[in-house]
């Protein structure tokens, strides 16, 4: 597995519609998934690209993980201010937000302790 692109469209089909968000969320992938809001200018989602990579092998089956680069209607609903941000969204949970700064070591236990 690899990290897929999703521009607004393939979010609406493989997520959630987004315009409603916080208060309307239903979910529609068939597994956790991790969406990271980016942009190829950004030295941390530089850094953070290949670590989702990885990620991306490592829980082949178990989560899907999605990247989002400059998509202003999306950006808007989720509020997004700095990047990398992530989107968060378990199965039957709320989805949630958290800024995309950090190492794989703690990627893995947000990952273990949010999405799985």
């Amino acid at each position: 597995m690899k990290v897929i692109d999703l521009t607004k469209e393939s979010f609406v089909e493989k997520v959630a519609e987004f315009q409603e968000y916080p208060n309307k969320w239903d979910f529609k992938g068939d597994k956790p998934c991790l969406v990271d809001f980016h942009a190829p200018w950004c030295v941390y989602c530089k850094a953070l690209s290949p670590i989702l990579d990885q990620l991306a092998v490592e829980y082949d089956g178990k989560i899907d993980i999605y990247k989002v680069d400059q998509e202003p209607e999306l950006e808007a609903a989720f509020a997004i201010r700095t990047i990398p941000n992530l989107l968060l969204c378990p199965m039957g949970g709320k989805p949630s937000m958290k800024l995309g700064t950090m190492n794989k070591t703690q990627l893995k236990a947000l990952i273990e302790e949010v999405l799985l």
